[in-house]
């Protein structure tokens, strides 16, 4: 039975309006409203601050108040007291690069959505044993769509499966083909110094081609 969370019917709704999270490492709390209201105008739903960034928890909570819509959580979560920090923050959503379930049962003791990252199908049923949510297949550049599609054959029908790193408009199509529920974007979305006009432009992109994929599918 799934963990229950406040939060998870409202990401399973948003995840399906755009299967794409915003990963902004390295944002700063002066960029965040701008920035978040243009990926929401874009089409972006989800949006991830990794802990990594400069005051990454206030960046979080301004964006939570922007966007009261909106998923908006922490990446790069390594410890419980991360998560409680995130919590406090207002955060809804806890990923990880990594799968310590610890991690896992902090975030499910606050009801927060956990998005451990997992490589293996030993690290991906641990994860799934300890209560994640869905998983984050990571890093992608290792994590192919075949080997997604042979974790897909073993995993749970409904497992959410989500690849992050390295994800680009040239290979979202086929993690979508092999099984792909939705995708991390990060350097290809965001990066420190990439102007808002540009930011602003490749969120459009990404948003048309998850669309031109979908009617392909439908």
């Amino acid at each position: 039975m799934e963990p229950a969370s406040p939060h998870l019917a409202h990401f399973k709704t948003q995840l399906v309006a755009c299967p794409m999270i915003a990963i902004l490492r390295g944002l700063r709390p002066v960029e965040a409203p701008s920035i978040g209201q243009a990926l929401w105008h874009a089409g972006f739903r989800i949006i991830e601050v990794p802990l990594n960034s400069p005051q990454a928890l206030q960046s979080i909570a301004l964006l939570r108040q922007l966007l009261p819509n909106a998923i908006i959580g922490a990446g790069t979560v390594l410890t419980a007291k991360e998560v409680q920090a995130v919590h406090k923050a207002g955060g809804q959503i806890i990923l990880a690069p990594n799968m310590r379930t610890r991690v896992i049962r902090a975030a499910l003791d606050l009801g927060l959505i956990s998005l451990p990252g997992v490589m293996t199908p030993t690290e991906a049923f641990t994860a799934l044993e300890a209560g994640a949510h869905g998983l984050k297949l990571f890093p992608a550049e290792i994590v192919s769509p075949a080997a997604l599609k042979a974790l897909r054959a073993i995993l749970p029908p409904k497992t959410l499966l989500l690849p992050v790193g390295g994800i680009g408009l040239d290979n979202l199509a086929a993690y979508r083909n092999a099984g792909a529920d939705g995708f991390g974007l990060g350097s290809s979305l965001y990066k420190p110094g990439k102007t808002l006009y540009d930011i602003k432009l490749d969120a459009i992109k990404f948003i048309a081609a998850n669309a031109y994929f979908k009617a392909l599918g439908d």
